[in-house]
């Protein structure tokens, strides 16, 4: 029999409805859900153990998968399985995590997992949008700690309106593509990107996909309440010691606040710190140590975090010295690596990233294969997190979800500014060499300089700041920090990246610590981004002003041909033959790809010399030679023949016809000879199709005046000939068999 389930319905307010749907599948887990729109359907289930595990933070995994059975596809490679998750999967992840892990009790410290499914796939439905409600579902139908409901929603725009949720193809005729995170009363999360639109625009957007989550959190509750909502569980938390907390707490913070405003570097910072933190360790017995450590590092942390944000808060000055709106020092420099396309070195503070670009073909693009999504990525950027950038040693697992999202970001903020008709493949590497604070903005810096270095035609240069966020709720200060450290980032309530040109924001990630964050203090963030932009801009564009008009001596060179379909062929030749002696002669790298639409053939071609590319674009020329009746043609002679010669088009090397002897001189020819030779260059009429001899036909002869009192040769009868043969005049065919038996006479004598 089939379990009763329970369902709600959000309306999107434009025909389209998101269906939550629980109590049919995975009643094992501690919560699941069913999250449906037209034909796609997610599956969510979350579990989390009832024991404690043995760290200080919440053990939270979420994990996001795309079935190729949904779409009814197989998985590509060798083994028809899924496997590792892709990038896209990864960056899913990303988006919920990052809304929910803040909603968990900070004492809650159970092995938590939620896991969401795509198990039917809709092409009209792009099913991260609604990730952040299955996940939310989930938790709200389990029994298990968790703030509020949240969802999250995708808001694009299409001739200045507003959509929630758009489709794939919508979605590329929109302006801005942003996922906004968020409870009933809070925005809590912002990632995406835009085409340089400004900060009201941006903020009416996330005011527009806010209303939007109220009614899908609305919908869980109501869900929860219709299923039966479960008690929540009691669990152990964590150790509280007031009086301790009091004590370290008045031991620690004048000595913190005075090194916070002494100014000093990362290193000088945290050596101070950890001398007081010891200094303060010191003071318990080794039997108290051993018993309260855990508690004594756990009251040191807050009382430094407290005293940071104290100094911020009451005297404008930050860790290393600066007031609220200071950049750090900037240096920049291009051209620094002699063999890449192009290379950059972006420095600001403690932060450094090197960033080099590689051009290729259509070849070297990157395949993008989800069941969700099929395509290829003309342009993209890896980022590299090296243990050293923070002093530290560390194994390396391959690449982490953090190297993903953080070049997802910067690929983002750069990708609308490279041109529609740029001809070659881009990819990005950023190497992150220090880190302090913002190596993604470092990244979308060093990468900007980096493509202009490589001649990259950059429709407008961009640059990104980090900016930061403390606030007293109860006397409710607030400060807006640009350019944040690192310490910031992890003490501070938001931690917000924007990019974007001098006209606009390109791209933005935000995340938001606090409940409760004011339009009016995110717009005052925005303006004050906008500022920092605009300086660090101005450092990269005294650096390298404009985009290189060429690639480098040593960089492809790429051209690009369109040619008709039927040539296709002929331009790869049989088994590749004409293609790969013209690649191997030319040393070209020669892509042939066949427009979907048009069937007309792309043809790049790649290569450091220009000579070779210009004679790969002869050599198709050539092949693609169509001579139009009655037009004039340098010819070469290549070959003699008793009854004419063999001439070879001169603009077209390879394409040859034939002249007959009587079309070289008006005159009677006797020898071909008499009038050209092999390697002799002539102009000669193209005279068309002869159907005679099913052969093309030119003259040279049409080309000279006519002798005086020349006169044709009437053209022969062949039928009175033929019939003569056939007929009365006999003598001819008597003589030949008179000659035959002569001969054989003559044999028998």
């Amino acid at each position: 029999m089939i379990p009763k389930t329970f369902r709600e319905v959000i309306d999107l307010g434009d025909g389209r409805e998101i269906s939550i749907e629980t109590g049919k599948l995975a009643k094992q887990a501690h919560g699941s859900v069913v999250v449906q729109s037209g034909n796609c359907m997610l599956l969510c289930t979350v579990v989390s153990n009832y024991k404690a595990s043995d760290v200080d933070f919440l053990p939270l995994t979420v994990d996001y998968r795309e079935k190729f059975a949904a779409a009814g596809r197989y998985p590509g490679g060798f083994f028809k399985r899924e496997a590792r998750p892709s990038d896209g999967e990864v960056l899913t992840m990303r988006l919920v995590d990052r809304v929910l892990r803040p909603l968990f009790p900070k004492d809650y410290h159970c092995e938590t997992q939620v896991m969401i499914q795509l198990m039917s796939h809709d092409e009209n439905v792009i099913p991260d949008a609604m990730a952040g409600l299955a996940a939310s579902t989930a938790i709200q139908l389990s029994d298990i700690p968790f703030e509020t409901p949240i969802s999250e929603v995708r808001i694009g725009r299409i001739n200045g309106e507003f959509i929630i949720n758009p489709s794939l193809a919508q979605l590329m005729e929109s302006d801005i593509d942003m996922v906004i995170g968020a409870s009933a009363d809070s925005v809590m999360m912002v990632e995406g990107e835009m085409n340089e639109v400004s900060e009201e625009e941006m903020t009416e957007a996330i005011k527009f996909a806010h209303e939007a989550i109220k009614v899908q959190c609305e919908a869980q509750t109501k869900l929860a309440e219709a299923y039966g909502k479960k008690d929540i569980r009691e669990y152990e938390s964590e150790e509280e010691d007031e009086a301790l907390a009091k004590k370290i707490h008045d031991m620690a913070y004048d000595k913190v606040y005075a090194v916070a405003k002494a100014g000093s570097s990362k290193q000088e910072r945290s050596a101070a710190f950890t001398e007081i933190k010891e200094e303060i360790t010191a003071t318990f017995t080794e039997e108290e140590q051993e018993e309260l450590g855990d508690l004594i590092s756990k009251y040191y942390s807050k009382a430094e975090k407290s005293a940071v944000r104290d100094l911020t808060l009451n005297e404008g000055l930050r860790l290393d010295g600066r007031q609220t709106t200071d950049i750090r020092p900037i240096w920049c420099e291009v051209n620094y690596l002699p063999s890449t396309h192009g290379s950059a070195i972006f420095t600001r503070g403690e932060t450094q990233a090197l960033a080099t670009v590689t051009l290729g073909t259509s070849r070297e693009a990157n395949m993008i294969d989800m069941p969700s999504f099929e395509g290829e990525e003309r342009f993209y950027l890896h980022y590299n997190f090296p243990p050293f950038s923070t002093g530290e040693a560390r194994p390396i697992r391959g690449t982490s979800r953090r190297e993903v999202g953080h070049g997802n970001l910067a690929q983002r903020a750069l990708k609308r500014m490279v041109p529609e008709d740029c001809p070659y493949t881009v990819r990005v590497v950023s190497e992150v060499l220090e880190s302090n604070g913002s190596s993604s903005m470092a990244t979308v810096c060093s990468g900007t300089m980096a493509l202009m270095d490589a001649g990259v035609q950059l429709k407008k240069p961009v640059s990104g700041i980090a900016m930061g966020l403390i606030t007293d709720i109860e006397t409710g200060k607030y400060a807006v920090l640009s350019d944040i450290l690192g310490d910031e980032d992890h003490l501070g309530d938001m931690d917000f990246k924007v990019t974007g040109t001098a006209d606009g924001i390109t791209a933005c990630q935000m995340d938001i610590k606090v409940k409760g964050l004011s339009y009016e203090i995110l717009v005052k963030a925005l303006k004050q981004a906008r500022d920092g932009r605009l300086h660090i801009l101005e450092k990269l564009t005294d650096t390298i002003a404009a985009p290189n008009s060429e690639v480098k001596p040593h960089a492809p060179k790429m051209v690009t041909k369109v040619i008709p379909g039927e040539y296709i062929g002929a331009v790869i030749g049989s088994g590749g033959k004409v293609i790969q002696e013209l690649q191997k002669e030319t040393k070209t790298t020669i892509v042939i790809n066949e427009d979907p639409i048009t069937e007309e053939g792309i043809v790049e071609i790649l290569g450091t010399d220009q000579e070779g590319i210009d004679k790969v674009i002869a050599t198709i020329d050539a092949l693609m030679f169509k001579p139009e009746v009655g037009s004039i043609y340098e010819m070469k002679v290549t070959r003699i023949l008793d009854f004419g010669a063999v001439l070879e088009y001169i603009e077209a090397p390879g394409n040859d016809v034939l002249i007959h002897i009587s079309e070289l001189a008006w005159e009677r020819t006797n020898n071909v000879t008499d009038v050209i030779n092999v390697g002799d260059t002539l102009d000669v009429k193209y005279l068309g199709f002869d159907p005679k001899t099913k052969r093309e036909k030119v003259s040279r002869k049409a080309l000279l005046p006519k002798p005086e009192g020349y006169q044709e040769r009437p053209p022969r009868d062949h039928n009175k000939g033929h019939r003569d043969n056939r007929g009365r005049n006999n003598r001819g065919r008597d003589n030949r068999r008179d000659d035959r038996r002569s001969g054989e006479s003559r044999k028998e004598e």
